[in-house]
């Protein structure tokens, strides 16, 4: 392996966090603000890139590409200094689950929203991942750009709400809100679909567009993705609250006391 392998626990149930262990001279890479704990002997530093052995050029080519997907220039690197094996921790940002993937079992390579990746073995290289095809780009919802992820170790990305895992056979294909997707294999065809119908569209609530996956691959789905928690709860406190589908939501307001 080209990577450095690392052990590792996930705890918790809907608010999780992974600890990670670290043999002497391993190390881990991380997003800034996704640290929770570690134990001593354990050297942090925090550089340009994603810690590949690249040189000053490569470095800065690969923090600019970063900055394109909305992310920090920087990465945080912790590495093992001492004789014995020492332990990290790191939290998702937000109540979910945190996906552990064997890079080198899924072909070397997945494609992930670009806010999913939490942390991965010294050695994996974080990188953009341009959608094909021009309708993608413009419609997909999540942005024209993701973030793909290259090595032989392990990663770990953050979903909101449950995670679903679906093997795609070749030619199958699913349908999937553009917010719902975590990330799929390299060998998955994505695109993104108008929604059909003008009634649909305008009156449907679920957005104009939705992403299409073609098999074969592997498909990661999340729940409930942070910008419809973020949406609901900006709703609720601009006072009032939506009562979908009936036509006596005001009036409920107005008896609870919401409306006072």
């Amino acid at each position: 392996m080209n990577n450095h392998e690392i052990d590792y626990k996930i705890f918790g149930e809907e608010l999780q966090c992974v600890e990670i262990e670290l043999d002497p001279q391993e190390a881990v890479i991380a997003e800034p603000g996704s640290f929770m704990m570690m134990t001593d002997g354990i050297d942090m530093q925090t550089m340009f890139g994603d810690g590949t052995n690249q040189g000053f050029m490569g470095k800065l080519v690969t923090a600019g590409r970063r900055m394109l997907t909305g992310e920090s220039l920087f990465m945080t690197v912790y590495t093992n200094v001492s004789a014995q094996k020492r332990q990290i921790t790191f939290a998702g940002p937000y109540t979910g689950k945190i996906i552990p993937i064997n890079l080198q079992a899924m072909g070397g390579k997945i494609i992930c929203q670009k806010d999913s990746f939490l942390c991965a073995a010294k050695g994996v290289s974080i990188g953009i991942e341009f959608q094909r095809k021009l309708g993608t780009g413009l419609f997909g919802g999540e942005g024209f750009i993701m973030q793909k992820l290259e090595g032989d170790g392990m990663a770990f990305v953050h979903s909101g709400g449950y995670v679903l895992e679906k093997t795609l056979a070749p030619g199958e294909m699913l349908k999937i809100d553009t917010g719902c997707l975590v990330g799929f294999t390299s060998d998955v065809d994505y695109d993104i679909q108008f929604v059909k119908g003008v009634k649909n569209a305008i009156f449907g609530g679920e957005g104009l567009f939705y992403a299409t996956l073609r098999g074969p691959g592997k498909v990661w789905i999340q729940s409930l993705p942070i910008s419809r928690l973020a949406g609901r709860i900006l709703s609720y406190g601009h006072g009032g609250r939506k009562e979908e589908g009936s036509i006596l939501g005001g009036l409920g307001n107005l008896l609870d006391g919401d409306g006072l």
